[in-house]
């Protein structure tokens, strides 16, 4: 299936058959799409017109967790993550493949991420490139604790020793708990310039639902790896946050048990490092920021 490739790309996708119409063609092969039980005929489309694509049936909405099945599947060391309505810069994973060749321990590479037609640059890219934590000697950028999933590419052996996306997060911000194992198994995660996605997102979107998903995952995370009074912060912002921190709120407790049962706290150097991007810290690698 690999050919000799390095990089397998993993689109999880639900009832957007329209957008892979024109992301599926930009994207270098291999490419595994995990469908999330879409009515739209996605899976069919695809077997028909995009022979050369993996295509998995979930069978249901997974959320995030469906990228795991394409990881699980995938033949090449590294897999790029990306959306229905994202692809990766032409010759981005050759790099990307090249970067992580040389950094053994390096688990995500975050890339610069353009959006829109304008190519302006995305938030969370330009917040990596800044990030207070500092560039280690084995690492290839500025340390991150977070990552765009859209805009990453991961070692695969990495990504499956720290249980890939879970499904008490399920969508919208899942990123941070798995950057978080990541960094408590001693892997490292870092922004790399030089490899460029592109994203162009659906003005039409639900921002209020959003901001709902974002103040329930926040406070799920806090109370998968954070300590109390992180958890108890979390939790005054939703209620600060209006009618949508308000509905996240709610949310996060009807997950709450789950997210209890298996909460883990971070080594005290990974949550040292966390709360440094909490208040703009700086942090170098002498500070122990991976264990």
């Amino acid at each position: 299936m690999n050919d000799g490739a390095r990089v397998t790309v993993v689109v999880a996708s639900r009832d957007r058959v329209r957008t892979l119409t024109r992301s599926l063609p930009l994207h270098p092969r291999p490419v595994i799409l995990v469908d999330n039980g879409s009515t739209d005929g996605t899976a069919r489309f695809v077997h028909r017109h995009f022979p050369d694509v993996h295509v998995v049936d979930a069978g249901r909405n997974l959320g995030a967790p469906a990228r795991n099945l394409g990881v699980q599947l995938a033949e090449t060391p590294y897999v790029a993550f990306a959306d229905d309505d994202s692809w990766w810069a032409p010759g981005a994973l050759e790099r990307a493949a090249d970067v992580l060749d040389a950094h053994p321990r390096l688990a995500v590479l975050g890339a610069r991420v353009l959006v829109g037609p304008e190519e302006r640059l995305d938030p969370v890219s330009a917040l990596m490139r800044d990030s207070p934590l500092g560039v280690e000697p084995d690492l290839p950028g500025p340390s991150v604790l977070g990552f765009l999933a859209c805009g990453a590419v991961v070692r695969k052996e990495a990504f499956l020793e720290a249980g890939g996306f879970d499904d008490v997060i399920f969508f919208f911000g899942e990123e941070e708990r798995l950057a978080l194992d990541l960094a408590a198994h001693g892997w490292g995660l870092a922004y790399v310039d030089s490899v460029v996605g592109h994203h162009h997102p659906s003005p039409a979107r639900d921002h209020q639902a959003r901001k709902s998903l974002a103040a329930r995952n926040a406070l799920l995370t806090a109370l998968l790896r954070r300590p109390w009074p992180v958890v108890a912060r979390r939790a005054f912002e939703a209620l600060r946050g209006g009618p949508a921190g308000w509905k996240g709120l709610r949310a996060a407790l009807g997950r709450a048990p789950r997210a209890l049962a298996e909460r883990r706290p971070l080594p005290a150097s990974v949550e040292r490092a966390r709360r440094a991007l909490d208040t703009g810290r700086t942090v170098s690698h002498m500070d122990g920021y991976v264990p």
